[in-house]
C-alpha cells in the first residue's frame, strides 16, 4: 500500500527552522515527484515547493523562495522541507504529494497524500 507520512512540525518562534520529512512506504519514491502544500486555517490549500523524481529541478512558490528548500534521499525514500526564517503567515499545515508526472504545484498532478504535519509559527 502506497503511503506517505510527513514529520517534523511543531511550534516555534518566528525567525526559527523547522525541517519536515516526507517518508515514503510501499513504492520507490525516485520515480515520483514530491510537492510540499499547505493549509492555513479559513485558506485554500496551496503549493509550497517540488522536486523531480532524480532530485535536479526544484520549485518554490514566490512566498517561500529564499528561505525554504527542498531536497531528497532515495537511498532513504525521504524528502525534506528545511524551512529558515519562519513567518506567523507559515503557519499552517504542510503536506507532502507523490506524482509520477508532476512538473508543477497544481493539486491535480499528485495523486498521493499524506496526512498532513502542523506548522505552528508564534510568539
Amino acid at each position: 500500500q502506497l503511503q506517505l507520512v510527513e514529520s517534523g512540525g511543531g511550534l516555534v518562534q518566528p525567525g526559527g527552522s523547522l525541517r519536515l520529512s516526507c517518508v515514503a512506504s510501499g513504492f520507490t519514491l525516485n520515480y515520483y515527484a514530491i510537492g510540499w502544500f499547505r493549509q492555513a486555517p479559513g485558506k485554500e490549500r496551496e503549493g509550497v515547493s517540488r522536486i523531480s523524481g532524480g532530485g535536479g529541478r526544484t520549485n518554490y512558490a514566490d512566498s517561500v523562495k529564499g528561505r525554504f528548500t527542498v531536497s531528497r534521499d532515495n537511498a532513504k525514500n525521504t524528502v525534506y522541507l528545511q524551512m529558515n526564517d519562519l513567518k506567523p503567515e507559515d503557519t499552517a499545515v504542510y503536506y507532502c504529494a507523490a506524482g509520477p508526472t508532476a512538473w508543477g504545484l497544481s493539486e491535480d498532478q499528485y495523486p498521493y497524500w499524506g496526512q498532513g504535519t502542523q506548522v505552528t509559527v508564534s510568539l
